[in-house]
């Protein structure tokens, strides 16, 4: 009961705050700090945070590194003045995304007077500008898979394209200069290869959807955060199923030079056969047998069984006895 009024609280008070943000906020000025807020605390800070330890104390820092002293940043080719450069053209990279989506949105709603490509506010008279729950999670699902869709096959075919070319030359000799990745690596591209790979994934189907800013910022938050823990080139990390086998695809995809892996899921490689080394499905077998899944499953479904029998057997002595009387 209390939990329940606990939520109901949360809620309201969530709607609260969201509808007085969005009543004091233009949509430019919302799709300008709201990404840029998420960038910073999600993914710029915790990166450098990462890149200081792995420079500060190296000698602890790679006792967690997947590959050993090679993963400290600073014992890689260049040192400490490619680690620079990857920092500064990362961080450019990450603002120059957060001000195109500001600038696209500044074109259409204050040069083209037309509504804002993002949902952000509801009915002029309403007070609550929060999304519908089901149609959240629908365009947040919807949203994640054309991302990762979109993501593959812009890597495959432009990115590292067989026939070559100026994107894929680029590509080459921006964000493959790194072989062993950190996090900051994540981001490290040429602007148009960036905008191409990481931008427009997100926020083309966001646009498509006319998603709502709430759903679409955590997707962004979501998304930064891998990027913060899957090229860290860590092998401890949050999550085992997950994290652990994307940042260890990540790292097969740099150390190859872009010979498989190109999505970090692997889902879709699985599906094309361009996996580097184990894939998505090992991955969660490995799970399921790590945590006894068939087991324990099987257990439960002997429990069900038996309280479904027992429950069956009360059933018919009860008729019994009223056939008695």
């Amino acid at each position: 009961m209390l939990s329940s009024w606990s939520t109901s609280l949360n809620l309201i008070f969530l709607s609260v705050a969201w509808t007085t943000i969005a009543a004091s906020y233009s949509p430019l000025q919302l799709e300008l700090v709201a990404p840029l807020v998420l960038r910073l605390s999600l993914y710029i800070i915790p990166s450098l945070a990462f890149l200081l330890f792995d420079i500060g104390v190296p000698s602890l820092a790679v006792e967690f590194k997947s590959q050993g002293k090679w993963g400290i940043p600073s014992n890689q080719k260049g040192g400490a003045k490619v680690v620079r450069r990857v920092v500064a053209w990362s961080c450019a990279n990450v603002l120059l995304t957060v001000v195109l989506q500001a600038g696209i949105e500044f074109l259409v709603t204050d040069v083209l007077r037309m509504k804002s490509l993002l949902l952000i506010k509801g009915s002029r008279w309403g007070l609550n500008h929060l999304p519908n729950p089901w149609i959240m999670v629908k365009h947040g699902i919807i949203g994640l898979v054309s991302r990762n869709v979109l993501q593959y096959y812009i890597h495959t075919h432009l990115l590292h394209s067989p026939t070559g070319g100026i994107l894929s030359d680029l590509h080459q000799s921006w964000h493959h200069s790194i072989r062993i990745p950190y996090s900051f690596a994540a981001n490290y591209d040429h602007p148009i290869c960036h905008l191409l790979h990481r931008f427009v994934p997100l926020y083309l189907p966001a646009i498509a959807l006319r998603m709502h800013i709430l759903t679409y910022l955590i997707m962004v938050g979501l998304f930064s955060l891998e990027e913060t823990f899957v090229y860290s080139g860590y092998n401890v990390l949050p999550s085992t199923i997950m994290l652990r086998g994307m940042a260890r695809r990540a790292d097969a995809h740099m150390m190859s030079e872009g010979e498989g892996n190109y999505g970090c899921l692997g889902v879709m490689d699985w599906f094309h056969d361009t996996t580097l080394g184990k894939d998505v499905v090992e991955d969660l077998k490995a799970e399921m047998d790590k945590h006894n899944v068939e087991a324990k499953a099987g257990k439960a479904f002997e429990t069900a069984g038996d309280a479904a029998n027992g429950f069956a057997g009360k059933f018919g002595r009860s008729k019994k006895g009223k056939g008695r009387k």
